[in-house]
């Protein structure tokens, strides 16, 4: 029954979206049943009206309809005028026919509204949710987790190997998996993390092998040395070379290549020989994230720990 409180988009291109889209007997038909639809925003007019192409209809969507507010918060016009040409999940609350022009009246409110009553306030800490990267800052992604319904995920939960701004993992547009972090007590905002189901130290370091020469991204530039990313949940640091391969020919967010001189779980190191990073090497093009964890089956864990059982410092996420 959750699949309805997606995140918008999702529903657009459905058999059952366009089937309700498809005339006025099925738009009534939406209404009564209080479903749930997807269409796109064609223009915003100068009243801070919405209006979204339905098929052979044009439904009109009043400013306070647009977003559902917690108390305390307004709706800002950034937030009206943003939804033009993107998709837009509503409920039709009615179907005006003022001098016989028929207008479904529109409310993306009260879509969002029911998605956090239903879905969003019975969602606990480990549960694992499916979300769209909807913009960056250099803090964190914001997501939509649902109608679009908005949640952080900070810059620190993305990966375990850090990274300098969210842009170096996501994009936006990007559908992504996560899990429920916490919830905010009073305004009820809910925080993910994504690092738990990017895999274990053991589970990203058994991809290598000691002898190995790889490529990686580099993600700091020590005195002593440069950490190099070889998975999002894994980084080494890589020595440097006596003929003169040192950090200042590294740039950060660059390809590099580097040669796995050991792997020790019980430190969780992975000791790296820089072999190549100057600066004629390619940015990295993004790989698709890969998930440890089959997301469409486990919907849930309660811990996760990343180190192994034999090392000395442990890290893990332990969900209550």
């Amino acid at each position: 029954m959750f699949d309805i409180y997606r995140p918008e988009g999702a529903l657009l291109s459905s058999h059952e979206n366009r089937e309700y889209l498809s005339s006025l007997t099925s738009l009534e038909r939406a209404m009564n049943e209080g479903r749930i639809l997807e269409s796109t925003v064609v223009f915003c007019d100068s009243s801070m009206r919405l209006h979204i192409a339905l098929g052979g209809f044009v439904g009109i969507m009043e400013r306070r309809e647009v977003v559902y507010c917690r108390p305390g918060e307004t709706i800002k016009d950034i937030a009206v005028i943003t939804r033009v040409g993107k998709p837009i999940c509503f409920k039709i609350i009615g179907i005006s026919r003022e001098s016989g022009i028929v207008t479904p009246i529109l409310s993306r409110r009260a879509a969002q509204e029911e998605c956090h009553r239903v879905f969003l306030s019975a969602l606990r800490a480990g549960d694992i949710i499916r979300a769209r990267v909807t913009h960056l800052e250099s803090f964190g992604a914001f997501l939509d987790i649902g109608c679009g319904l908005s949640s952080l995920l900070t810059v620190d939960c993305i990966s375990v190997s850090r990274i300098a701004h969210p842009k170096d993992r996501l994009s936006v547009g990007e559908n992504v998996n996560v899990v429920v972090k916490s919830r905010e007590a009073g305004s009820g905002r809910i925080y993910v993390s994504m690092r738990e189901l990017l895999g274990t130290w053991e589970e990203n370091a058994s991809a290598f092998e000691v002898g190995q020469t790889v490529s990686g991204i580099v993600r700091s530039i020590e005195s002593y040395g440069v950490f190099i990313e070889l998975t999002p949940n894994l980084a080494g640091l890589a020595e440097l070379k006596d003929d003169g391969c040192s950090p200042d020919k590294a740039i950060i967010g660059s390809a590099a290549a580097v040669y796995i001189k050991s792997i020790l779980p019980d430190r969780m190191k992975i000791k790296l020989v820089l072999i190549d990073a100057g600066r004629a090497q390619a940015m990295p093009t993004k790989e698709p994230l890969r998930y440890y964890i089959d997301c469409e089956k486990v919907s849930h864990i309660d811990r996760w720990r990343y180190s192994p059982e034999r090392a000395h410092k442990i890290i893990e996420s332990v969900f209550d």
